[in-house]
């Protein structure tokens, strides 16, 4: 830029309407000019020849001519100089400052009148330049610019439409706000530090960082910290900012230096917080006053933090969480409590937590009575803790809980929270039920709860929290019996039958019909592993409808009608097991009837094939092993054939032999008589014999063995089998020997299909099933022993006379 030679720069003469045309300024006296600079003097000095010159530019002068090796001269007479004293000119300084102020004055007057919104973009631009030219030239000038009232005219400039004019009015407040705290409070007055924060956002990356420049300067103003971190949105773009790879370096820094700033004000500390910016609340909360501690963890009870920082808190200042709990006054206590129950709700979170030893202090509180006891608020606080602690599956049998070595699988001190569970309100009951939940979840503790629950007799007590009106207290009563249930189902089926309708409240729950949630799944496990021959309990189960319901359930869930999700699986396993029940019952009529009135057999048959779902193929295979075994008693036999005229040498059928089942030698389907032949089952439950489970092969076999039992034509149990290669697969799980129950069963099997002389005769070369068979007669309980003896035989393995054991009835 041009600059005159008042010192000012004269660009702005270039464009119409400037403010060196049109400022009425009083004219620019000769004897206001240094003769070597010719710029307006600011420190005039006088030489003994007379002349004035700025004291800068005469000693400049005077230095080179000795440097130069030339006598001092006057730079204007050119006379040597016999002094080269400097006499200060006051009174031409204070003129030129009188005529400095008011030239000043009369162009700021004219500024003002471009600095305004809808002021064209040169003038407005020429406006700002100027503003920064005079402060440029002196620090007094800033002065005068907020004195003449333009700060809020700049300030406004920052809502222009131009993004020159935006940028320039940046750059001017942050040069009237650089070291003058007066010039920032003015500037942060209406609504200016909102529209700065706005202008973070923009897309332009130089508005960014003006606008993070000038707020930086303003929250070097302790004053102004907490009034830029009340505007919405302000520390959540810093930290943004600070933190963000996709602007510049510049704007980074600037961004986390104004973040340093506001630290001061504990308002915004705690937005950082919010915001993920953690260290300075926990700088505060470690090492702050005792009162800013006790604020800092009061108010990291209420944030909401992801699982990175609960572990980052927890990590950091877990230890000094825990002291506060376990040493502190009452609010001290409240106020930690809160912050761990926040932090412990994830599982990383809440094991550092217990390496910080915050468990023993934790229980003390929980059982403490007394005047020294926490208020039930806070008690419930201590459970909910608790609760998350236990949830994540850290070796609480290892960890003592006080010099007793007591631990929280100790009889004492399950038998302690038994006994707080029977004597509070349903928040802490939920709380501490969910704590034993989290026990009986693990193998290593489930036996010890087990055992502290038979000691303390609360079987009853438990039972009745399954009709509890709060549907967490219900459901986690539901989850615990089911853990339980595995170690104490008769306990608990005798708790049910003796209990009044809590067994109809569990019925109700599988009812609901809203999809299908964690504890309607934990309701069916808990009632499916109640002992399967338990009569009476099926009896109720009965008279409750609840098979009906289940049938309801299974098939809806088949045929997609019931909303699936991830207790799908669980649900149905439930259900299955559950309504195998019915085929336990099988002496009794009405179990008959209704079996054959829903179908069970076909129903049966159907979950066969659920692919992937383990236990309900193997529930349904035993169920199906239960049916058929009832199929020989159901079947209608035709009437014999009634003798003709001449008695019986013409005798003839009066009644139509045709679709006689070869099996049972009577007419039978899948849903009167539940025949598995005719209920196209075999196929199945030979398909299941090739699967990886034990437990599902097992059960497919034992249905397959009864179509070889004594009371059904065991030659077409036979053909039905190798017709559906159910004979190859027996051999094969023969052969295999995975498990003693699978081999007793084969063995069974395929002595009875040896006796059709035919397979016996092909069978006899198979080195693998003589070996098998020979294994047996070795190795297995003396009834399977005897019937491999009888299985070499058929296959000429024994000879027919051998007397090694006793002949035994099949």
């Amino acid at each position: 830029m041009a600059e005159t030679a008042d010192g000012y720069d004269d660009s702005s003469t270039h464009s119409t309407g400037s403010i060196h045309e049109t400022a009425h300024i009083e004219p620019l006296y000769e004897a206001f000019r240094c003769p070597l600079t010719r710029k307006v003097m600011h420190n005039p000095v006088t030489l003994e020849t007379g002349q004035t010159f700025e004291r800068e530019a005469i000693e400049k002068w005077l230095r080179e001519c000795i440097v130069n090796g030339r006598p001092p001269t006057c730079p204007v007479t050119k006379k040597v100089l016999s002094s080269t004293e400097l006499n200060p000119s006051i009174a031409l300084r204070n003129t030129i400052e009188e005529w400095t102020q008011r030239n000043e004055a009369a162009r700021l007057d004219v500024a003002r009148k471009s600095l305004f919104v809808g002021s064209p973009e040169a003038d407005a631009l020429q406006a700002l330049d100027y503003v920064i030219d005079i402060c440029h030239m002196n620090r007094p000038n800033r002065n005068h610019v907020r004195k003449g009232e333009l700060i809020p005219l700049i300030a406004d400039m920052l809502k222009s439409s131009s993004l020159r004019v935006r940028l320039k009015a940046l750059e001017t407040l942050r040069i009237l706000a650089e070291e003058d705290d007066d010039n920032k409070e003015n500037i942060a007055l209406g609504d200016t530090v909102r529209t700065i924060v706005k202008l973070l956002s923009h897309e332009h990356f130089q508005e960014r960082e003006g606008a993070v420049s000038l707020l930086y300067e303003l929250s070097k103003n302790e004053s102004l910290c907490e009034k830029i971190g009340d505007v919405s949105g302000a520390i959540l773009i810093l930290v943004g900012m600070s933190s963000s790879k996709s602007v510049t370096v510049s704007i980074v820094e600037r961004a986390e230096k104004t973040l340093e700033n506001l630290e001061r004000c504990e308002k915004n500390v705690r937005q950082m917080a919010e915001n993920g910016r953690l260290l300075p609340f926990l700088r505060l909360l470690l090492q702050g006053s005792p009162d800013t501690r006790l604020s800092m963890a009061a108010y990291l009870g209420e944030l909401v933090l992801s699982n990175d920082v609960k572990v980052f808190v927890a990590e950091t200042a877990g230890s000094a969480l825990v002291d506060l709990m376990r040493s502190g006054n009452k609010e001290a206590r409240e106020a930690a409590l809160k912050a761990l129950n926040q932090i412990s709700s994830y599982e990383t979170s809440a094991k550092t937590l217990i390496e910080a030893g915050i468990l023993p202090p934790l229980v003390k509180d929980l059982f403490m009575v007394g005047s020294n006891q926490l208020p039930m608020r806070l008690k419930e606080v201590s459970a909910t803790i608790l609760a998350n602690l236990v949830a994540c599956g850290a070796n609480f049998e290892s960890i003592p809980l006080d010099h007793n070595r007591q631990t929280l699988v100790s009889e004492d001190i399950v038998h302690n929270l038994l006994h707080l569970i029977s004597n509070t309100g349903p928040a802490i009951e939920c709380k501490l039920l969910q704590v034993l939940v989290g026990l009986t979840s693990s193998s290593a503790t489930v036996l010890n709860i087990v055992a502290a629950i038979r000691s303390s007799g609360a079987t009853i007590s438990l039972i009745q929290f399954v009709e509890a009106p709060q549907r967490e207290v219900r459901m986690a009563a539901i989850k615990l019996l089911k853990n339980i249930s595995p170690h104490m189902g008769q306990d608990l089926a005798d708790s049910f039958r003796a209990a009044g309708s809590q067994l109809s409240s569990l019925v109700s729950v599988m009812a609901e019909n809203n999809g299908i949630s964690d504890e309607q799944a934990a309701a069916a496990g808990l009632l499916a592993d109640l002992p399967e021959r338990d009569s009476v309990l099926t009896r109720r189960l009965l008279e409750e409808n609840a098979f009906i319901i289940i049938i309801s359930k299974v098939r809806g869930i088949r045929q997609g009608e019931i909303r699936g999700g991830r207790f799908v699986t669980q649900f149905l396993e439930g259900l299955v097991t559950i309504l195998s029940r019915v085929t336990y019952m099988l002496d009794e009529n009405r179990f008959i009837v209704f079996a054959q009135e829903h179908n069970l057999a076909a129903l049966f048959t159907e979950l066969l094939q659920t692919n992937g779902l383990d236990k309900v193929q193997a529930t349904s295979a035993a169920a199906l092993e239960n049916l058929s075994q009832k199929s020989k008693y159901l079947t209608k036999i035709p009437d014999p054939p009634q003798p003709g005229f001449c008695g019986f040498c013409f005798s003839k059928p009066t009644q139509d032999t045709a679709g006689i089942c070869k099996l049972h030698n009577g007419f039978c389907s899948i849903r009167e008589t539940f025949c598995l032949l005719e209920g196209k089952a075999v196929e199945k439950l030979v398909a299941l014999l090739d699967h990886t489970k034990e437990q599902v092969v097992e059960a497919a076999l034992a249905a397959l063995c009864t179509l070889l039992e004594d009371g059904v034509i065991i030659e077409e149990g036979v053909t039905v089998l190798c017709e559906t290669e159910g004979t190859r697969q027996i051999l094969e799980v023969l052969c295999e020997n995975r498990t003693e129950v699978l081999r007793q069963r084969a063995v069974w099997a395929v002595e009875r299909i040896l006796r059709r002389e035919d397979i016996a005769y092909e069978i006899s070369g198979d080195q693998n099933v003589g070996t098998a068979l020979v294994e047996a007669f070795r190795n297995g309980d003396y009834r399977t022993r005897q019937i491999a003896e009888r299985a070499l035989k058929h296959v000429d393995k024994l000879p027919n006379f051998s007397g090694i054991f006793t002949k035994m009835s099949t």
